[in-house]
């Protein structure tokens, strides 16, 4: 039985939702009213900020909150609940939206097929389509099509980032300033003045095939030195 407190609005757009990953959440939060990070991980799921965001991009408010201390661990964890049904996004109420191939190739040419936070060049099918602004912030103008520039191509692991850094966030969850977000790193790395309101600057590397002798290279010489690799390259970055 659905819980009996949860707003009508909210329960409409529920019963929308067949995506699996987004119902075991909404299943969980109408059963008990409210889910933690690690009864996601129980439910099988071990990024719960992506969980939710699907759940957010199907129109429906979810709020995450540390008000709970794990048994487990004795730290605070965050916990979801439904948001108030005000924030409901106006004509949103049909899930994820599923891009097209032709849409997805349309991009790829567009972007010469780079990945976004690393500038790599990688086949395809590594690459996921995302919004610079998160749909929580940009609303429906979030998936306008006719303009490329409000997407990014991003790799599996450039996602996960991304999703934990927005869900952390004060602005991508209570403020919502889109120009705000549009001046993050994680919306345009190209130029940006923050990193989820943080004053850092960010430099994404990666070394691929034979490149990753020179990085096994400098691994060995952060090793000698007693340092992390990060901290090598920027002592050799600052010569």
């Amino acid at each position: 039985m659905p819980n009996q407190n949860v707003d009508p609005r909210i329960l409409a757009l529920c019963e929308k939702v067949t995506a699996k990953r987004a119902r075991a959440l909404i299943d969980y939060l109408l059963e008990y009213g409210e889910c933690s990070t690690e009864d996601l991980n129980e439910l099988g799921y071990d990024h719960p900020p992506r969980v939710a965001g699907d759940v957010k991009e199907a129109g429906i408010p979810i709020v995450m909150t540390r008000d709970r201390v794990s048994a487990k661990t004795g730290r605070k964890i965050g916990v979801y609940r439904f948001g108030n049904p005000s924030d409901i996004k106006a004509g949103r109420i049909d899930g994820r939206k599923a891009f097209s191939k032709a849409f997805k190739n349309r991009l790829v040419e567009h972007y010469n097929s780079r990945e976004a936070f690393t500038q790599e060049v990688l086949a395809p099918r590594y690459l996921q389509i995302d919004h610079r602004v998160p749909y929580q912030v940009a609303g429906d103008a979030a998936f306008d099509e006719s303009n490329p520039e409000t997407y990014m191509l991003i790799d599996a692991s450039s996602q996960r980032a991304k999703s934990w850094s927005c869900e952390n966030c004060r602005n991508a969850q209570q403020d919502r300033s889109e120009d705000v977000c549009s001046a993050c790193f994680w919306a345009s790395p190209e130029s940006y003045t923050h990193v989820a309101l943080e004053e850092v600057r960010r430099l994404d590397l990666e070394w691929r095939a034979d490149e990753t002798s020179v990085f096994d290279k400098l691994r060995d010489r952060a090793a000698r030195e007693g340092v992390t690799v990060q901290v090598l390259a920027k002592r050799l970055l600052d010569g």
